[in-house]
């Protein structure tokens, strides 16, 4: 747990391991609160359940509608699809299945590389709605897990919960008045840190070459305009007023350069390169080690 005395609540969801960690302990009702997001989020962007909502769109295309939170997520991957030249796209989904990244997380190729579909040919996403015009794998894992954790922030907020700090598995928010200090794991070596940072009612993401790989070199940060595992960058990290935005710049840095960020966005960011060095923004508080 982050401070001494402060009570974890803990549970599984999305495929990843969450850590609530408050300065009393969550009431019965409040918790039950929290799980139901996290599985309604679920149920309506996995690509691994066949009840989706989502799952609709690869099985025969059509239409869907999502709730509210869609037209945010919509604005932030069309902007980030511009900056990136297609390369950061919501339809990296089968992509990510060809090279064995599927539902069934088999993790075995399925043959050569595919990129994805032009978003302006394949897909209408318009607030809630959306449409396709073929089967298309939808993947909003770039920018999900940290709206999802925006909401269960707010689910907390709301509960009249003071302070407390939401971890998704690295994929942090904090609120209150102590600032809490954060380790940035090493992206060869789990066990190590290359530096540490202040986190204060804001968020803090990260995106690793090494947290889902497999393979000859196969990991899920593919360029989409070519279904490609992105080679010149092995880690990103980024702190910004929401995790959802923390999240998806964590992802863009790896294809975009981060001024042509800086000018849309308000965040800062830490950025290691496969041939060991490191760049990071001058409003990065932290203390990387040598």
């Amino acid at each position: 747990m982050p401070y001494a005395g402060w009570s974890d609540f803990s549970f599984d969801g999305i495929g990843t391991r969450w850590e609530i960690s408050t300065p009393e302990p969550l009431t019965r009702a409040v918790r039950q609160l929290l799980l139901d997001v996290v599985e309604d989020y679920d149920r309506s962007y996995s690509r691994f359940r066949d009840d989706s909502l989502i799952a609709r769109l690869g099985q025969d295309g059509g239409s869907i509608s999502l709730p509210a939170g869609a037209a945010d997520l919509e604005r932030l991957f069309r902007t980030l699809y511009r900056l990136s030249g297609g390369a950061m796209t919501p339809l990296i989904g089968k992509s990510l299945e060809q090279l064995g990244y599927g539902a069934d997380y088999a993790l075995r190729p399925l043959g050569e590389p595919l990129a994805a579909p032009r978003w302006e040919d394949a897909l209408r996403w318009d607030g809630r709605e959306i449409s396709a015009s073929e089967p298309v794998v939808l993947d909003i894992g770039a920018a999900g897990k940290g709206q999802l954790v925006d909401l269960v922030a707010g689910a907390l907020g709301s509960s009249g919960i003071p302070g407390f700090v939401v971890d998704a598995s690295g994929d942090m928010l904090h609120h209150g008045e102590q600032p809490l200090r954060v380790a940035l794991e090493h992206p060869y070596d789990p066990s190590r840190a290359i530096g540490v940072v202040e986190l204060r009612d804001r968020a803090l993401c990260a995106s690793a070459a090494n947290r889902r790989a497999w393979g000859d070199g196969l990991h899920h940060v593919l360029d989409g305009s070519t279904g490609r595992p992105i080679e010149t960058v092995v880690a990103t990290w980024t702190m910004a007023a929401t995790a959802m935005e923390a999240d998806a710049l964590a992802t863009a840095l790896f294809m975009v350069e981060p001024n042509v960020l800086e000018d849309e966005f308000d965040f800062s960011w830490l950025k290691v390169y496969s041939d060991g060095h490191a760049a990071f923004s001058a409003g990065f508080e932290g203390t990387l080690f040598s």
